[in-house]
């Protein structure tokens, strides 16, 4: 998805210099290329990798500039051990990287610096554009905040970065074994023991696009794709994590099949009224298209009246021991029927919450929803659904998007790789839609399940995750778990009069319990991303 857009240089005004004077915190930050900055505090450490073009050599041997530190290997050892060289000569406080061949914004180290006295973050990442050979920016990469499952999926972080050089002592420099994956390999590292990490939405960092440079051509090192699946592997390894990594084919994204322990019982829920047509639908697609098998089916009948809904219910029953049903004939309230059944019916470890007009679409669906649901740190985890005209109806909530919530990407074609293959790729995000949402039923009754008082019908997904985020769970969107989903045929749109006044106030709650993330934006979708449409288009200011 190719963007264009202008990027605006900063205005280096007498402000900005007043306050990097009045810095209580002024650290020397090792860089390795030479650049016009604004912050002055830096040096510059360079290795020459045993260099075939003299005219480079005879200009690093003129340098006289004492903020500039040349050494020379006396034969060619590649990039890590080259970088690991001109590691050797920093004494900065803070590292950071830079390729020769790209290019720092000039406000890049005082935004650094910035964030060092403002936030005590030990790994900072910047947003960063791509540069044509004609030095014109274009596709800029406006990150989310620090996502490790976006992590371990590809180096989302890139460039630009600066961190403390005891951080650096602590886990080890670049490792040779990695080559042309080196700076995941440190990242990955790095962001294990980071007590802060911390990530500045803007631009800093120019990425040149040489036809030798991944930056143009994924395919321009075809050996880092096999050095970032090493680099995964041991990845998991040192995390004692049991998992197989997979190169998925898309442009250096990696998927990680995580070893599901045991097979725990899963308790789906399926509210429903009348409708046996999409019920039978639903359940059958479950109970033919699943390759785990140990689940158990618990249909919710609210107010059904149809004569075929019953003998379905029986017929759906006889067929398979797994599947019961049971009524409960208040008023409707998705929130209040879904903990009810949990509380009442549910006898399994993880709960995988399922609207009756969910068609299941691949084998091993549930086990990629579970192999995430089992991890201690993960809370709500949630799948890839689409509209019957094979477009996106699902790919994660986005919070702050119309003002409430909407979801990433809807009606993008299937197979659209959506913003830097967002639609492609797992990651961590705010929040998922319970249409089809997995998650332990520990946790679910931890945070006292749904909130049937405020969000009867609409948003009570997006206040349950939050909630369960605000515990310290991660919540992730897998595009691995894939179905249809059928969405509001069972209970039609909220048109009415009633409804509209139902819906209002359930916006005006979920502003009032989550005011901050509403109001400071979601961690996982830049601000410089639209706020009017689901496309991930670029905000208009």
């Amino acid at each position: 998805m190719k963007i264009t857009y202008t990027y605006q240089e900063p205005l280096l005004n007498e402000a900005i210099q007043n306050e990097i004077q009045a810095f209580k915190n002024q650290p020397l930050l090792s860089i390795i290329m030479p650049v016009y900055n604004v912050y002055g505090n830096w040096e510059l450490c360079i290795a020459d990798d045993k260099s075939t073009n003299k005219e480079l050599i005879t200009y690093l041997k003129k340098i006289k500039n004492k903020r500039i530190k040349v050494t020379f290997l006396e034969k060619n050892m590649n990039i890590s051990a080259a970088s690991n060289k001109a590691l050797s000569l920093a004494s900065g406080e803070y590292i950071s990287l830079l390729d020769n061949d790209d290019e720092l914004t000039a406000d890049a180290l005082y935004e650094m610096v910035k964030v060092i006295n403002e936030k005590k973050a030990d790994f900072i990442y910047s947003d960063e554009d791509f540069m044509t050979t004609a030095g014109i920016c274009v596709n800029p990469h406006f990150k989310p905040d620090f996502s490790p499952d976006l992590l371990l999926s590809h180096n989302y972080i890139t460039h630009f970065t600066c961190f403390k050089k005891s951080l650096l002592d602590e886990v080890g420099h670049f490792n040779a074994e990695f080559d042309g994956s080196q700076d995941y390999d440190l990242f990955l590292r790095l962001t294990e023991k980071s007590q802060k990490t911390h990530h500045i939405q803007k631009v800093l960092y120019h990425w040149r696009m040489l036809e030798t440079s991944t930056a143009s051509n994924s395919q321009a090192k075809p050996e880092a794709i096999e050095r970032g699946k090493k680099v995964l592997e041991a990845t998991l390894k040192r995390r004692n994590i049991q998992g197989e990594v997979f190169y998925a084919n898309l442009n250096h994204y990696f998927r990680i099949k995580y070893k599901i322990k045991n097979t725990p019982l899963v308790s789906i829920i399926i509210p429903f009224k009348d409708r046996p047509e999409l019920l039978e639908m639903s359940i059958t697609s479950v109970l033919e298209k699943s390759s785990y098998q140990n689940y158990e089916i618990i249909g919710i009948s609210n107010n059904s009246e149809e004569r075929a809904t019953f003998d379905m219910m029986l017929s759906l029953e006889a067929q398979d021991a797994r599947v019961s049903f049971y009524e409960y004939n208040t008023e409707f309230n998705y929130a209040d029927i879904n903990n009810h059944a949990v509380n009442t019916y549910a006898k399994g470890e993880h709960i995988l919450l399922l609207n009756n007009d969910i068609e299941i679409i691949d084998r091993d669906w549930m086990e990629s929803m579970l192999e995430f649901s089992q991890r201690d740190d993960v809370g709500c985890v949630g799948a890839k659904l689409y509209y019957p005209n094979e477009t996106v109806q699902h790919a994660g909530i986005i919070i702050g998007l119309g003002g409430y919530a909407a979801h990433s990407h809807r009606e993008f074609p299937r197979d659209h790789a959506g913003y830097f293959n967002r639609l492609n790729i797992i990651q961590n995000l705010s929040s998922v839609t319970a249409a089809c949402l997995m998650i332990k039923k520990s946790i679910y009754q931890e945070i006292d399940g749904m909130n049937a008082v405020e969000f009867k019908v609409g948003y009570n997904d997006v206040d349950f995750n939050l909630r369960v985020r605000e515990k310290g769970y991660l919540n992730i969107f897998t595009p691995y778990a894939q179905a249809y989903h059928h969405e509001s045929l069972s209970r039609g749109e909220d048109n009415t009069a009633k409804k509209i006044a139902r819906f209002q106030t359930e916006k005006d709650a979920l502003f009032a319990r989550h005011k901050h993330i509403l109001t400071h934006g979601d961690p996982y979708y830049n601000q410089n991303l639209t706020h009017d449409k689901e496309d991930f288009s670029l905000c208009q200011r």
